[in-house]
């Protein structure tokens, strides 16, 4: 059986979605700035995908801006905020908790000369809007805090942090990315400046994404050249993903409350068979969560070891984010979180979407107790273990 719980990383393209994107690659190819027929329906086509993303938010269509990727979005929102507003102050507070597309942004900034807080989140990964407040100067500028967490799937209290921002006058940005599509996200109801969001996490084509930016926010593009996007974001458009970012959404839309009640149970079961394991810790906030994330830390085994031996019984997960899954050393978003370094080796994240099956989880939850208990054969690490500590979680446990 051949299982993918990895959506945070990615999800599959709709069946529906896939067709509506085929004219725009070959018939329909024409480009949205030329005035002829081929032209004027290409561009009609990016308008209805705006219209559609603009929905799925709560935005007004002239808010949305197309772009690449999530990670394009982000860099966009902390660069172009900062460089547009860099002589009314040059300090910016992001969380410990984001995406390395803001964090190595704002580290870039920081090469500029701006001032970078970093706020650390508590043991449940969230960012306090009080520790939020004592970060702000008379020379912040921008704050940036991630919606929901790829990692650990804790959403922030965005709403209170962007009204301490409203307050002090500040720019508020955040990386909606995991959770557009996939919890209700209103950017009214939020009050925030900008958002980023990536059509692939809600079954869209990869290679589009999208930034909301409240009407009347000043900001500097990233990308310079022609009049596209209203002048924020130069380049001939890409029309097939643009076009299938705007079905995906709006089916995302339709669909959510569905959506949601599925994978959450499947969430819940995988939680409550996993904490069956010994030396097994739950990691991210137990309630305030995304609805198809379930994350842990095992011991005395590594992540990567995991994710092998599940592969090659058709079980497909992650450890740690989708960007740093290569890299062989411990999660800073779990560092952060107070979570010891050998345990954060033993990151494992099941995250689910509406093409996955109970039968699936329970598929995966025989498989899983094996694999931990011959890898803790295998590792020097457990060596002289016996099993005396009960499973729980590293966030909680005494």
């Amino acid at each position: 059986m051949e299982c993918y719980f990895d959506n945070v990383a990615t999800n599959p393209i709709r069946q529906e979605v896939y067709e509506a994107m085929l004219p725009y690659l070959k018939e329909e190819f024409g480009n949205p700035l030329s005035v002829y027929p081929l032209g004027v329906k290409a561009r009609e086509a990016v308008e209805k995908a705006r219209e559609q993303v603009a929905s799925l938010v709560n935005a007004k269509t002239n808010e949305i801006v197309f772009t690449s990727s999530g990670a394009e979005a982000n860099n966009f929102a902390l660069r172009g905020i900062a460089f547009a507003h860099q002589y009314s102050g040059k300090h910016v507070i992001v969380s410990r908790m984001e995406h390395h597309s803001v964090l190595n942004s704002a580290r870039f900034l920081e090469k500029l000369g701006f001032t970078v807080t970093y706020v650390t989140p508590d043991k449940y990964g969230v960012i306090h809007p009080e520790d939020i407040k004592k970060a702000i100067t008379d020379e912040t500028i921008l704050i940036s805090v991630i919606h929901a967490s790829s990692e650990v799937g804790t959403i922030e209290p965005i709403k209170e942090i962007a009204a301490i921002a409203k307050e002090h006058n500040i720019i508020m940005h955040t990386d909606a990315v995991a959770s557009v599509g996939n919890i209700p996200v209103d950017v009214k109801e939020l009050g925030v400046d900008l958002l980023s969001m990536a059509a692939h996490q809600f079954n869209g084509p990869k290679g589009a994404g999208a930034i909301y930016i409240k009407e009347g926010t000043r900001i500097i593009p990233l990308i310079f050249g022609g009049i596209q996007e209203g002048g924020r974001r130069a380049g001939t458009e890409n029309v097939p993903a643009i076009v299938g970012m705007g079905l995906a959404a709006e089916l995302a839309k339709k669909e959510l409350s569905e959506k949601m009640e599925h994978v959450k149970k499947l969430r819940d079961r995988t939680i409550e068979g996993v904490m069956k394991i010994e030396n097994v810790h739950f990691t991210g906030h137990p309630e305030n969560r995304l609805p198809g994330h379930a994350s842990f830390c095992v011991e005395f085994i590594e992540g990567e070891g995991m994710l092998l031996m599940l592969a090659s019984k058709g079980i497909y997960v992650a450890s740690g984010s989708a960007c740093t899954s290569k890299a062989l050393k411990a999660s800073p978003v779990l560092l952060s979180m107070g979570i010891p370094s050998h345990i954060a080796h033993g990151s494992i994240v099941f995250s689910y979407g509406r093409e996955n099956t109970m039968e699936q989880v329970e598929y995966a939850l025989e498989e899983f107790p094996q694999i931990i208990k011959r890898l803790r054969e295998l590792s020097p690490f457990a060596k002289g273990w016996e099993g005396t500590e009960e499973g729980g979680s590293c966030i909680q446990k005494k």
